[in-house]
């Protein structure tokens, strides 16, 4: 069940975010935020006014667990880049491929549509292939490459912008 993220998914959200922080080269972080810092960041992306939701299972007790997560947030701090957000999709490893992310993201791209929203942008380490094919199925289209700009785990990262345009051109 899809719905908009609470305050209270704070624990579950960073929870998410740590593995991959301390896991892989998904994110570029290097510190996993804390619950408290991770509640400052959903206050100031729902605060805004952008989209903001998780994905969450109720358990035999009525007890909500959060799977996924995804939101758009500014791409640019610029006033000309006002139109055009970045997108964020986490998802417990267990569970990829379920369809999740895919239901997560078509509600966050519906409801950029609905507020005028012209561009999503999603930056992606460019060995995150699972992604890069996860967008384009999407309708993104892969717009940039650049070449070793990140640095984790011991290696230089390339990275690829991937670009879904919500309104005709002009």
């Amino acid at each position: 069940m899809i719905r908009r993220v609470k305050q209270g998914d704070a624990s579950a959200v960073a929870a998410i975010y740590r593995y991959y922080v301390e896991e892989t080269t998904v994110s570029f972080e290097l510190v996993a935020p804390s619950e408290e810092a991770m509640r400052r960041r959903i206050r100031s992306i729902t605060s805004a006014g952008f989209p903001y939701y998780v994905w969450v299972e109720k358990g035999e007790g009525g007890e909500e667990k959060v799977l996924g997560y995804c939101y758009a947030h500014p791409w640019k701090e610029r006033p000309a880049y006002a139109a055009t957000l970045e997108t964020t999709l986490y998802l417990i490893p267990s569970a990829q491929g379920l369809g999740i992310g895919r239901a997560l993201m078509q509600r966050l791209i519906t409801d950029c549509r609905e507020l005028g929203i012209h561009a999503l942008i999603a930056c992606i380490t460019a060995e995150n292939t699972r992604s890069c094919l996860f967008h384009e199925h999407l309708g993104f289209t892969r717009v940039s490459l650049f070449p070793e700009v990140g640095y984790k785990l011991g290696r230089r990262l390339d990275v690829v912008d991937y670009e879904l345009l919500l309104h005709e051109k002009g």
